[in-house]
């Protein structure tokens, strides 16, 4: 059983508990809190509607943009703009209806996506829940261009278009 010294005192911690806590911002109490009291991170619980492939990291871009590829909620593309002001791929977000998680792989019913997903350097490898991650296509030097295929394209593009005019 407590005393009446130790009860008042009990109290007076309480009350000036009460008094810091209202004065302290919504950010300070969390921060305040001994477990932290954050949020899940997207993609980290696997209850979303969407697997991520992480192509690059985000700390590389300053902003970020979605972009549906194809049929609209089926492949998204998030492309980030870097502090040089080009733009390029930060991740994918493959939505879980055209898609399917074994053993750590992602596995694309999909034929589109799954053509999309295939110019990636490497295969997607699980990270965590949702969360994969791959390398991006090789970057090929401007000196090196145009490439076989890429002129092979061009020839059949000129001939294409030759065949339309002729019509």
């Amino acid at each position: 059983m407590a005393s009446r010294k130790q009860i008042r005192v009990a109290r007076r911690n309480i009350k000036k508990a009460q008094r810091k806590w209202s004065s302290m911002s919504h950010r300070q109490h969390a921060l305040s809190q001994p477990q932290g009291r954050s949020r899940k991170k997207p993609g980290s619980t696997g209850k979303g509607e969407y697997y991520r492939i992480i192509i690059r990291p985000k700390s590389e871009f300053i902003t970020f943009r979605a972009h549906d590829v194809g049929r609209k909620g089926h492949l998204i593309r998030i492309t980030g703009k870097k502090s040089s002001g080009s733009w390029s791929t930060q991740s994918w977000l493959i939505s879980k209806k055209d898609a399917r998680k074994i053993k750590g792989k992602i596995i694309i019913s999909n034929p589109q996506i799954k053509k999309a997903i295939a110019k990636l350097q490497s295969a997607p490898k699980q990270l965590k829940a949702d969360i994969f991650t791959a390398r991006p296509r090789k970057n090929i030097p401007e000196s090196t261009k145009p490439t076989r295929a890429m002129r092979t394209a061009q020839k059949r593009n000129i001939k294409k278009a030759q065949a339309a005019r002729w019509k």
